[in-house]
């Protein structure tokens, strides 16, 4: 009994604290710590109460008591419940009977909220002789930052007592909506390709020209833009999702919308599509031949003739034309033109289409195309010009006399013949582009030269005392001074597009001429602007250029 009166203590003077367990109550001495600061913390007081069953004590005097440090005992309870002999399990670092506690400071740490606030880490400062921080004052810490949303505790429990970096809280990031977009129910990728039949062998008279539809038929559905899932960030905040973008229905000619996804036809004809809006051009059918009893032909869609087309006659279209008899002497114009029958120049017509030309033959003929050009059998003596392909294959695939431009590749099973007729080919360069920029640099020195004449006389004139002259002459200087203006825009786009041309021109380097079968001397080839005069046979080959030479290499 009497041990059980006797006075037990935890700490000491150099400790910093000593408490007192009596029979009269639990009491707590901090003494004063100088420039030192405290060596312990609240929390191990509140440890050491605890593990001797002080369950009922003044709190907000015990923090006083540790603030103050004022030497003096404090009473803090009136009782406590573990027996004071026995031996008790004290927080890490505080030791009984005046044992001193673990005096190494906390590592100090800081909360970083990233710019989206969709993380909060914590970066460690640790330096030598620090302990790791409590759980508790990293939640303090994270809470003092308004971080409520994604604490990982699992993170947190684990990277602390380490003191490595760790990311404490995610928040949820939004998520984008999607873009709307368009559906096209038809597909032109097949235009103009040859139908094969069931002995795969291809029908060049049924070239499956245009893509018709029909009144009331669907062409587009919308699949409408979303406006996305909005996030939360650690503070617990909405951050909202960025919506998708809208598409405008590509509504137009002879096209409507059909509810607020769907654009139908309104009649039927030919598919137009340039990307931004869908038309419908209809189709005009010309049952027989193109001359005196049907006049010139000039139309916004498409024209199907089931004749041919007569000498001196001209069929324009903005749409594609589509021949089944022969062109004779006649000028086609169009997107596309198709002529099943061939084409008879008698060096009078001229065929020109912005994309492609199919023809089965062509004599003496002037074609031009910004695409492609087809002959099926022969090219005799006639002037093609490609911006980027001529192909003569199929049947003889034969090409004699005249001229042969594309720029990319020339094609043909045979060129030139062995009476050694003069045949020309030039690849590498668009002959198109070249024509432009000839007459844009000719259009461009005209205008110099005329803006040049222009400023001399103003100059001239300038030294005239203008109070003197008539008003009809003050008008024409007044005229020639506004005229320099105009004549200095259009030198400047000139000037724009002259080194635009160039630089197109520059970057043609892969032209090609390919010959099936056989190349017979007579032939001139122009690659890359390199020359080569054939003097031998040259069979189932490809002539490109390579190092400044025309060089010969497999088909």
């Amino acid at each position: 009994m009497e041990d059980e009166k006797k006075v037990s203590t935890v700490g000491s003077e150099e400790a910093g604290y000593l408490f007192q367990f009596k029979e009269d109550g639990v009491f707590l001495t901090v003494y004063p710590s100088g420039d030192s600061g405290l060596l312990f913390e609240l929390s191990d007081m509140r440890q050491i109460l605890k593990e001797y069953g002080v369950l009922d004590y003044d709190i907000e005097l015990l923090a006083r008591t540790v603030r103050e440090a004022a030497g003096t005992p404090q009473k803090l309870a009136d009782h406590f419940e573990a027996s004071v002999t026995s031996e008790l399990a004290l927080p890490d670092g505080v030791k009984a009977e005046g044992e001193l506690p673990d005096k190494r400071e906390f590592a100090t740490f800081k909360v970083d909220v990233s710019k989206d606030r969709l993380t909060a880490a914590i970066h460690f400062d640790v330096k030598a002789n620090t302990k790791p921080p409590t759980e508790e004052m990293v939640l303090s810490a994270l809470q003092a930052k308004h971080v409520v949303f994604g604490i990982d505790q699992e993170a947190i429990q684990r990277c602390v007592p380490e003191m490595t970096d760790f990311i404490a809280a995610k928040g949820t990031p939004p998520v984008k909506g999607e873009d709307a977009q368009i559906v096209r129910k038809f597909n032109l990728g097949d235009k103009g390709r040859p139908v094969k039949n069931k002995f795969d062998q291809v029908d060049y008279k049924n070239l499956k020209l245009f893509h018709l539809v029909k009144k009331g038929e669907l062409l587009v559905e919308r699949i409408p833009h979303t406006l996305g899932t909005p996030g939360t960030d650690v503070h617990g905040d909405e951050v909202p999702a960025k919506p998708g973008k809208p598409k405008p229905l590509p509504v137009g000619k002879n096209t409507a919308a059909d509810g607020e996804n769907r654009l139908i036809a309104t009649m039927e004809g030919q598919i137009v599509d340039n990307g931004s809006r869908i038309n419908i051009d209809p189709q005009l059918s010309i049952s027989g031949d193109v001359g005196v009893s049907t006049g010139n032909i000039n139309f916004t869609g498409a024209v199907q003739i089931s004749g041919s087309v007569q000498a001196g006659f001209t069929v324009k279209a903005i749409g594609d034309v589509e021949i089944k008899g022969m062109v004779s002497g006649a000028t086609i114009e169009a997107a596309n033109v198709y002529v099943s029958g061939g084409i008879q120049g008698m060096n009078r017509g001229k065929i020109k289409a912005q994309k492609d030309v199919r023809a089965s033959f062509a004599e003496n003929a002037d074609i031009e195309a910004g695409g492609n050009i087809y002959i099926t059998d022969v090219s005799l003596h006639s002037e093609l010009r490609a911006g980027k392909m001529v192909i003569v294959e199929g049947k003889r695939g034969l090409v004699t006399g005249g001229f042969l431009a594309a720029g990319e590749e020339v094609r043909a099973k045979v060129i030139g013949n062995q009476m050694n007729v003069s045949t020309k080919i030039t690849v590498g360069v668009n002959p198109m582009l070249q024509q432009k920029y000839q007459e844009t640099c000719r259009e461009y020195a005209e205008a110099k030269k005329k803006l040049s004449q222009l400023t001399k006389a103003l100059n001239t004139l300038g030294k005239i005392d203008m109070s003197k002259l008539p008003p009809n002459r003050l008008e024409q200087i007044s005229a020639m001074t506004r005229s320099q203006f105009p004549l200095a825009g259009l030198i400047e786009r000139n000037e724009t597009a002259i080194r635009k041309m160039e630089a197109e021109m520059d970057a043609m380097k892969k032209g090609r001429v390919r010959v099936g079968e056989v190349m017979y001397p007579g032939v001139k080839l122009t690659i890359n602007s390199v020359m080569k005069n054939v003097q031998t046979e040259e069979k189932h080959c490809t002539l490109y250029v390579e190092e400044d030479f025309v060089k010969t290499g497999p088909y």
